[in-house]
């Protein structure tokens, strides 16, 4: 099958539902975007597991699966969206045996299925019909709106830009400690852009 490359766009607060966020995929050649809604805790292990750089005090469920797949010989070979149905993604997790080549393929909800192949850096996929059923493609008004939705914590920024770099590193660390991870990529965030300024 001609399986569909997809990248993560962004993590957003959903505009539809209340307490879950919209995970956005995106098929880099055609733009079409694929919004999938997901709750607030595959959120911050998905964000988590982009960032690398923030690591909690004790490992998340995904973090622990992920050990166990690499102490099993496993690697994380894909990520399949291969259908919807009434407005649910269905996902499998394809793994090879690193000694014996065998295949493994596992069924997954798909915000645990991004969760993990976000930690072993490995592709996503979807299918044409995938695309076709939930796929948006955003005008340039539209995209204006989503950067708006994803540039809420803008007022948080402010107050983070008149920190010293000791006390936004202190505030990372009550972070991570209190484990609202939300609040420490944004802190994480603006370390990053200061380090970038003083390169």
């Amino acid at each position: 099958m001609d399986y569909k490359q997809l990248i993560i766009r962004g993590i957003s607060y959903s505009q539809t539902q209340s307490g879950a966020y919209a995970l956005l995929l995106e098929h880099e050649e055609t733009h079409i975007k694929l919004p999938v809604v997901i709750g607030n805790f595959e959120a911050q292990s998905i964000s988590l597991g982009l960032e690398k750089d923030i690591h909690p005090p004790r490992p998340l469920t995904h973090d622990l699966f992920t050990k166990f797949i690499v102490s099993a010989n496993y690697e994380l070979v894909s990520v399949i969206i291969y259908q919807i149905v009434d407005g649910v993604f269905f996902s499998n997790i394809n793994f090879k045996n690193k000694v014996t080549e065998e295949e493994m393929i596992l069924d997954a909800r798909t915000s645990d299925a991004v969760a993990m192949a976000v930690r072993f850096d490995a592709p996503i996929f979807t299918t044409q019909q995938v695309l076709n059923e939930a796929g948006i493609l955003l005008e340039l008004e539209d995209v204006s709106k989503e950067e708006q939705t994803f540039s809420e914590t803008v007022q948080t920024e402010d107050s983070l830009k008149s920190l010293s770099m000791d006390e936004l590193q202190k505030l990372l660390d009550d972070a991570v400690k209190e484990e609202d991870y939300d609040t420490a990529l944004e802190i994480q965030e603006e370390i990053k852009r200061r380090k970038k300024k003083i390169d």
